[in-house]
Order: C-alpha cells, then sequence, then structure tokens
C-alpha cells in the first residue's frame, strides 16, 4: 500500500528546533506515536531557504513529479535547460531529500505534497506566510496572515 507523503519546509533556529526535538521526545516517552512519520526540513534564516529553494527548482520538483521515474538528461530536455544547471539542482534536491533515486538510477519526486513556511516575528503580531502546493501543479502561495 502506498502512503501519502507530506514534507513540512520551514525556518527554524537551533533553539527552536531543539526545542521542539525535546517535545516530541517527551510526547513519544509517554506513549504517543504519530499516525504517520513527521518529515520536515529547517533553514536557519530566510536567505538560506531561498538559496535552496529557488523558482527553478520548485518549477523542477513539479515537472519531475508530473513525469515520474527521468534521468537528468531527459529531465534536462523536458525543461528546456542545460544538462549541468539541471545536473546541479537534482543533486542539491537529492542533498535536501527532496529527491530520490531508484534503483535504476532515475530520480523521481517522493512526496504528496510540500508545505513551506515562513513566520517574520514582530514587536506586535508575527506575519505567517504560507506556501502549500501539491507539487503536480505550479506553487503559489496559499495564504497569508497578519
Amino acid at each position: 500500500m502506498n502512503t501519502k507523503r507530506t514534507t513540512e519546509i520551514g525556518i527554524k533556529s537551533d533553539r527552536e528546533f531543539f526545542g521542539e526535538l525535546k517535545e516530541l521526545a517527551g510526547r513519544i516517552d509517554e506513549g504517543w506515536l504519530p499516525e504517520k512519520p513527521v518529515e520536515r526540513l529547517y533553514f536557519n534564516d530566510l536567505p538560506s531557504l531561498l538559496k535552496h529553494l529557488t523558482p527553478k527548482r520548485f518549477e523542477l520538483l513539479a515537472e519531475l513529479r508530473r513525469m515520474g521515474h527521468a534521468s537528468i538528461n531527459a529531465l534536462a530536455k523536458h525543461l528546456h535547460r542545460q544538462y549541468r544547471n539541471v545536473f546541479d539542482d537534482v543533486k542539491t534536491m537529492e542533498r535536501l531529500g527532496l529527491v530520490e533515486k531508484d534503483a535504476s538510477g532515475h530520480f523521481y519526486v517522493p512526496w504528496d505534497e510540500i508545505d513551506a513556511t515562513y513566520q517574520a516575528g514582530g514587536v506586535k503580531k508575527p506575519v505567517k506566510m504560507s506556501m502549500t502546493f501539491s507539487v503536480s501543479s505550479v506553487p503559489s502561495v496559499a495564504e497569508m496572515t497578519l
């Protein structure tokens, strides 16, 4: 049975990350188990996130998801991009865990959904911007609350 996979991408300081980890460990010690594995990718700051998750890479994720499993060469041709640039993008996405390689050496996107959140703290109210997209469509900002 294929279960739906979702990953959450966000910005957290080391302190916030380890605080969340400690809280989850405490809940697990009390007998709580998540319904499905929680897979997350955090960056220390917005510039780091934007350096690794560029618009071209989001486009690559969406197209690779539509294509299924593909070689870097086939993906580069499909996207009308230079092989070297697609190679670099795929390898970066693979290191981040957003793209995986199958037994035949082809790459694919294992995620059904990717949620990305950015929260900027302020004196009065934080601004929370959430981006949720199905990788089978072009990513867009879905919600912004003040």
